[in-house]
């Protein structure tokens, strides 16, 4: 989905706020749906929060492959404002009062074998500070069974672990998990780029 031109004017605004992200192009395995052919979302925020010891949160939800723990996202509904998806979605998903502080990253995502002009999907990451509150998440529906802290240096093994999935088709996200997991990998890496060259 191509982005709108009041999406792109507040990109432009958030880079000015929060430095500029990476942009990247990224091609992927699309044989599965959810997320990147859900119809209520052109995208999705990624949180990185970093606790006060300065590791970031990883989640888990119940019907994930084993020890699939990745960085919290959350959808950008069609005419939602990227930086009020942020903050909804960090706060729904973590329980956590937190600081926007940089804009990681800009994904564009496109199906193998597409035009890189025709992308299916968006993912925008900021790295967020905790502040206060407790961390759980607010919506049940969510189904977040476990959260794990990483080091940011952690993050190239959490993207390996996540592009070597095995396990194949399955109903919770509407085709192949292992397609999925190399979609997944793409943010971790392109985090610890960012994070690692400030």
């Amino acid at each position: 989905m191509e982005l709108s031109p009041e999406t792109r004017r507040e990109i432009d605004a958030l880079a000015r706020r929060f430095g500029q992200p990476l942009v990247i192009d990224s091609p992927i395995p699309d044989s599965f749906d959810d997320p990147i052919r859900k119809p209520d979302r052109y995208g999705e925020v990624c949180m990185v929060v970093r606790r006060p010891s300065g590791a970031v949160l990883l989640s888990i939800k119940t019907f994930y492959p084993r020890g699939a723990y990745r960085l919290p996202t959350g959808g950008i509904a069609p005419g939602e404002p990227i930086f009020a998806a942020l903050r909804r979605e960090t706060h729904e998903e973590t329980g956590l009062q937190t600081d926007v502080r940089r804009f990681l990253a800009q994904i564009a995502y496109h199906g193998e074998g597409a035009t890189i002009g025709t992308p299916l999907f968006h993912t925008f990451a900021f790295l967020l500070d905790e502040t206060s509150g407790t961390l759980g998440a607010l919506d049940a529906s969510e189904q977040i069974e476990d959260w794990r802290e990483a080091a940011v240096g952690d993050l190239p093994r959490v993207a390996d672990f996540l592009d070597g999935l095995q396990t194949q088709g399955t109903q919770d996200i509407g085709g192949d998990w292992r397609a999925w997991g190399k979609f997944r990998a793409v943010v971790h890496r392109a985090v610890h780029q960012a994070l690692a060259s400030a």
